[in-house]
């Protein structure tokens, strides 16, 4: 009786989960066998780019002066190869075209894969300067393998170094998928289409939120629970989110902001400037300024200049 129950239970919820009403807005009709990116291989391409771009630290080949040619060789091919077919598999899942068109998308998911792997050498020259920037800004760094080995927010600046490249070349899905691989794994939120530049870096980065139109200058150094976050719009006059508008902070050149401050808006942080720990920001800050919270906890400015 009570294992003739557990089946009407179970048949019972079979045939509601399979009702179009419960389904119609979470359902995805296959195209093809590769109609949706893989988070399996997507870390696999990751995996890859660091062995690529830090040899000797990722992977499990010895690589020495003399053969890392070749093994260079062998990971660029193998990324080429999986690369290509996650890029076709976002085409097809972001696109409408007929299957006639089948080819175009290879193609064109051909050619995006080598526009990524022929940027790993610019990429590569950022994040050192990243881990030059993160070494140099913590004294409890032992040396700078610490860092690309140990540290969460240089392995987050590298998958958005990475997703970044990819979202340039307006590549569906895949740049948000690989920033989340790092948001998962270390708790640091970039988007991959902030604009961030040289000599940057995050200690700690527990809680960090950098949204998508944010604009960060060079030499920047940021803390745990920073949040770079954008404005709140009205609707338009259809009642959607208005998409595809900057809303997100600019920091420029040499700014510090410390843990758990908050900016809020298209607001922009002067040059040289320093946000101090739990304040909250939604208006600009001059050049060269020190804000931090006064005894009554508004925030206070001070022109150090």
């Amino acid at each position: 009786m009570v294992k003739q129950q557990s089946s009407s239970i179970l048949n019972r919820t079979v045939e509601l989960l399979s009702e179009e009403t419960s389904y119609k807005q979470l359902f995805h009709a296959s195209k093809d066998e590769e109609a949706i990116p893989s988070g399996d291989i997507l870390k696999k391409i990751v995996d890859l780019c660091y062995a690529i771009l830090f040899p000797g630290y990722f992977g499990t080949a010895h690589i020495s002066k003399q053969t890392i040619r070749f093994h260079t060789g062998v990971h660029v091919e193998t990324l080429h190869r999986l690369l290509t077919g996650q890029i076709h598999a976002g085409l097809c899942f972001a696109d409408n075209r007929s299957p006639n068109d089948a080819e175009k998308l290879s193609d064109e998911a051909e050619k995006l894969s080598e526009q990524f792997i022929a940027s790993l050498p610019s990429i590569r020259d950022l994040l050192a300067t990243d881990a030059e920037a993160t070494y140099n800004g913590d004294p409890a760094a032992k040396n700078p393998s610490e860092v690309i080995l140990c540290y969460p927010g240089f392995r987050a600046i590298t998958n958005y170094r990475l997703a970044h490249q990819l979202y340039k070349q307006r590549v569906p899905y895949i740049p948000r998928m690989i920033s989340e691989l790092a948001h998962a794994e270390t708790g640091v939120d970039i988007h991959p289409g902030a604009q961030i530049g040289h000599h940057f870096s995050i200690d700690h980065g527990t809680g960090t939120v950098i949204g998508e139109t944010s604009v960060i200058g060079n030499h920047v150094r940021i803390f745990q629970g920073v949040s770079l976050a954008g404005e709140k719009l009205p609707p338009d006059e259809n009642g959607n989110a208005i998409r595809g508008v900057n809303r997100h902070p600019i920091l420029e050149d040499h700014v510090t902001v410390y843990s758990n401050a908050t900016l809020i808006g298209k607001i922009r942080i002067g040059k040289g400037s320093t946000i101090c720990g739990n304040v909250w920001i939604t208006e600009d800050v001059p050049e060269g300024t020190i804000v931090q919270l006064s005894v009554d906890s508004r925030p206070y400015h001070k022109d150090y200049k």
